[in-house]
């Protein structure tokens, strides 16, 4: 396909927001290009043989989040997207050899979770109904643009509307929210539950891609996000991607394609043309400039505003906010490649049984997150260090070579910012084994089946795949970034405080995670903007477009 001769709409970020959103701009009838830094489109979801033959999701690594709105609106499972359920959710080794596993039905967990606490075996149906109560509220507002504050009448309106939407909630439900939106993850589990490793298995969501101690108020907050999800119309279960992550992104841009979206690969932007009418393009690193009625970035907020504009062109108090935007979600991610399965001590062999199949969570409690975190404050990296595993070979035998494995390995806390001037080019070795020594201690076997290893410290997260800090959201989840504050209040709304600029990523509401969702929302209001006649007219100035000054 050949690039448009006039261009609507230019993407930056060929990620699964971007990709998503140039599908739903396509089917309104705009000319749309999309550019991308890497030679492959995905962003963060991509599959890639990293050893040969052994081939995995190379960043993001599960799936629930993607919406299934977006499934169906961009006809992924046409393109070959397939989800396999997990058998279980998670399984969670036990320092003293014991274990537990959580998911394949509620009898099941609830005869798991009775071997260390009848009471909490009890409770767990409460707990269960009281996330879903406030989940389907929150789902809704996923779909939406949230409000402006300080917005004109329309905004007002969308207020309102959110407003009753809680007000239907009875007073227990407002109190739940209240907990969710406010509590730490810690506290609303210790008032919920008395078994460590049960509170250990619920509150390993709320610090997935989070540098913060399960105890920080908000947490619980990051908690609900991750059971937001479904997987073939069953909610709040996780399961694999056939093909890995890739195949989602890969039939997106399929999709995409079929649409007549023109997507450049190893087209790095360097700068957002601006000038007195707004974005009116981009310039890239071979020192082309592409020109279009708008821009729509797919890309980190910090990395849009601080990198990408000339600071003049923005106003400087927003700057500060942005500059102040955390990022920093203290992961290190690592693929390896196995010979054989993981023997556990508290499971033995290694013939493919369930646990092998689930989420595995080496954490058994919420003080051993919580010194996780101080570690990596205090010396960059954790001594014992939370890990989550995966195995998604075992249920896709398309990644590795018969009888073999691959493995994702999700770690924290591993603190973006060294101490004494370390740089993570220096420790990443050192800082892998130390994670392979760590499921070694729960799985003997492990260090010795390994064949091969992929490292992406947040050094490696952040120089390739954008993620600035290593963040995966693209902003932490908490209070003050989240709904109309991300990413900053009175920007919620998609649209840049630059005309004709907007933003797509997961900065920029509902957050992160593979939903699609900020991609789809933010179509919607470039849409609604080409409608009204906002973006409709040609550029009239035919002179070359001004880059504010930026040289490349």
């Amino acid at each position: 396909m050949s690039p448009p001769v006039a261009c609507d709409v230019l993407i930056v970020g060929g990620g699964h927001n971007g990709l998503t959103c140039a599908c739903y701009l396509a089917a309104a009838g705009l000319k749309v290009r999309v550019l991308e830094r890497r030679g492959v489109v995905g962003g963060a979801a991509v599959t890639e043989e990293f050893h040969p033959g052994f081939r995995n999701s190379t960043a993001s690594y599960t799936v629930s989040l993607l919406n299934p709105q977006v499934i169906r609106d961009l006809h992924l499972a046409e393109h070959g997207l397939r989800i396999i359920e997990r058998p279980i959710s998670n399984f969670l080794p036990l320092p003293d050899g014991d274990y537990l596993k959580i998911g394949g039905s509620l009898a099941a967990t609830q005869a798991e979770v009775a071997r260390f606490s009848a009471n909490d075996a009890a409770r767990l149906p409460n707990y269960y109904a009281m996330l879903e109560r406030v989940a389907d509220v929150l789902r809704d507002l996923t779909l939406e643009t949230p409000p402006n504050v300080g917005g004109g009448v329309g905004d007002f309106f969308a207020a309102l509307k959110t407003a009753r939407r809680f007000k239907k909630l009875d007073m227990a439900a407002r109190r739940d929210v209240l907990d969710l939106f406010t509590k730490s993850a810690g506290d609303l589990l210790d008032a919920w539950f008395e078994s460590a490793p049960l509170k250990a298995a619920f509150g390993f969501d709320a610090i997935v891609g989070n540098f913060a101690s399960p105890y920080a108020p908000g947490t619980a907050y990051v908690l609900l996000h991750h059971v937001f999800g479904e997987v073939n119309g069953k909610r709040g279960v996780w399961g694999h991607a056939v093909g890995g992550m890739g195949s989602i992104t890969e039939a997106m841009a399929t999709e995409a394609r079929a649409r007549g979206v023109y997507i450049d690969t190893n087209a790095e932007v360097v700068n957002v043309c601006v000038d007195s009418r707004g974005a009116q393009g981009v310039q890239l690193k071979d020192g082309r400039v592409i020109e279009a009625k708008c821009v729509v970035a797919n890309v980190n907020p910090k990395l849009l505003f601080l990198k990408l504009i000339d600071a003049p062109v923005l106003d400087a108090e927003f700057l500060q906010r942005i500059r102040a935007w955390k990022c920093a979600s203290a992961t290190f991610r690592m693929n390896v490649a196995l010979r054989e399965l993981p023997d556990f001590t508290a499971l033995p062999g290694t013939t493919l049984a369930e646990h092998h199949q689930s989420g595995i969570i080496m954490a058994p409690s919420l003080a051993y997150m919580e010194q996780a975190y101080f570690d990596a404050r205090s010396y960059g990296c954790s001594r014992a260090p939370v890990v989550e595993m995966l195995i998604p070979s075992t249920v896709d035998d398309s990644l590795a070579p018969p009888g073999q494995h691959v493995a994702s390995l999700f770690c924290q806390h591993f603190s973006p910012e060294l101490p004494d001037g370390l740089n993570w080019d220096d420790i990443r070795e050192d800082a892998a084994d130390h994670v392979i020594d760590t499921v070694t201690k729960h799985a003997p076997n492990f260090k010795n089946a390994v064949i091969a290893r992929k490292i992406l410290s947040p050094l490696d997260l952040e120089r390739d795949f954008g993620l600035i800090g290593g963040d995966i959201f693209h902003g932490a989840l908490t209070l003050d970034q989240l709904w109309t504050a991300r990413p900053v209040l009175g920007h919620a709304d998609y649209r840049a405080p630059v005309n004709r600029l907007y933003m797509c990523g997961a900065g920029t509401h509902p957050g992160g995670g593979v939903t699609g969702l900020p991609g789809r929302n933010a179509a919607r209001e470039i849409i609604r903007d080409f409608k009204s006649g906002r973006l409709a007219e040609k550029n009239r100035d035919t002179n070359k477009v001004k880059s504010g000054g930026r040289k490349s």
